[in-house]
């Protein structure tokens, strides 16, 4: 009885909790601290998205189980953000299913398609939801790198060759979390003809689809002609319409891996609560100028943050998308670590980031910060971070 069961022992302790509880503590204690860590909006949904929910939840039968794939409304909504957005045309009764947000999607999804001792292609560093999905469905994990390049072509071939049994699904995820790196259709070209000639199911993360920067939107792998044959797509309404509560995703692209995700889903749940369903829709179908306004306060977030941190004396590379940076460790301290660093930023300066380790070994070296404090507080938690590198002994630029 004191074993541990089978599916924990495979799970690590999550790197990033080490820190959530040092956070939680130090605010207990009364101090004032800029949470940057964990990327969960701090804006509203669009009023007419609340409005709606609280319509509907007024009326007598909105209240029973729902469907597990998502009303027809709903689905409807979503293919026809595909067709307007990406000019990509979706059924919506076989290729689209609407998910408890992106993160539950590739879980039960990975629980269809995956058996144990079977291999996945998974990024490294990536969102843990992309291996540990798999981890406890049985699965085991082949990292490849995350940057787009040609070391990652060559990582997936190496794959191929040497791996037994060979891997039979790819977890993508552009604009990437935690790396805010992009890729243009090009790549996903090449990757839709890569996995149709390795016989390898894509699956792709696109919940960052609308955080893009400097008017160069994201792309969609199911641009590619053909890619709906080996490919399925996920997007969420957390980011897009500051919905992350709500819990509302999609998967979307191959009727085959839809039906079985669709499948699995309905023993597991009910679909979610219909009033969510229903806002969902209004926010799909109604005025989109909230995600261009959204999409422009996180734009001149992340130039305050890169400006303010690196006249602090920490450089952070600008990103083209998301709602992160990441961001190297300054290099006089490089020899810390991202986890020891992190809590010493957390104690010494009041700022919250995440660990780059919790996203993978590859990760080690950087922190992830999330812009989702304001512009008076990014600023004050450059000022902070630039008292605690003089305190170490770092020189920080003349401002």
């Amino acid at each position: 009885m004191e074993d541990e069961f089978y599916r924990i022992k495979r799970l690590p302790p999550y790197v990033i909790a080490e820190v959530n509880a040092m956070r939680h503590a130090a605010r207990q204690a009364g101090k004032d601290i800029i949470d940057l860590g964990m990327g969960n909006p701090d804006l509203p949904p669009p009023q007419h998205v609340i409005d709606k929910l609280c319509e509907v939840a007024r009326k007598p039968d909105a209240h029973g189980y729902s469907q597990s794939k998502g009303i027809p409304g709903l689905r409807r909504a979503q293919a026809n953000y595909y067709a307007t957005r990406f000019g990509v045309e979706l059924d919506p009764e076989s290729e689209v299913v609407v998910t408890m947000g992106s993160k539950e999607g590739l879980a039960s999804l990975a629980t269809a398609i995956t058996a144990p001792g079977d291999v996945v292609l998974a990024p490294n560093p990536s969102y843990p939801i992309h291996t540990f999905g798999f981890i406890i469905a049985g699965a085991t994990i082949r990292s490849v790198p995350t940057t787009p390049d040609e070391h990652y072509w060559e990582s997936l071939d190496r794959a191929m060759a040497f791996t037994v049994p060979r891997p039979s699904i790819l977890v993508v995820n552009y604009p990437s979390n935690p790396t805010a790196e992009t890729v243009d259709l090009a790549f996903y070209e090449r990757l839709v003809a890569w996995a149709k000639e390795n016989k390898v199911w894509i699956l792709s993360d696109l919940a960052y689809s609308e955080l893009y920067y400097d008017g160069n939107p994201t792309r969609s792998i199911l641009e590619v002609p053909g890619a709906k044959d080996v490919a399925v797509e996920f997007t969420s309404m957390s980011k897009t319409y500051s919905m992350a509560g709500w819990r509302m995703g999609f998967a979307v692209g191959n009727q085959r891996l839809i039906a079985a995700m669709t499948r699995v889903k309905s023993y597991l749940d009910y679909g979610a609560f219909t009033p969510i369903q229903a806002a969902a829709c209004a926010a799909l179908n109604g005025p989109q100028d909230i995600v261009e306004r959204n999409r422009q306060l996180y734009q001149k977030r992340r130039d305050v943050m890169v400006e303010a941190f690196g006249r602090a004396g920490w450089e952070i590379p600008s990103p083209k998308a998301s709602m992160f940076a990441w961001a190297p460790l300054p290099p006089a301290l490089k020899e810390m670590g991202s986890l020891e660093f992190s809590k010493q930023l957390l104690t010494h300066a009041e700022v919250a980031v995440a660990p780059g380790v919790g996203y993978g070994e590859d990760g080690e070296g950087f922190v992830r910060i999330a812009m989702v404090e304001n512009e008076q507080r990014l600023r004050q938690a450059a000022r902070n971070v630039k008292r605690y590198l003089s305190s170490m002994g770092v020189n920080t630029p003349v401002s």
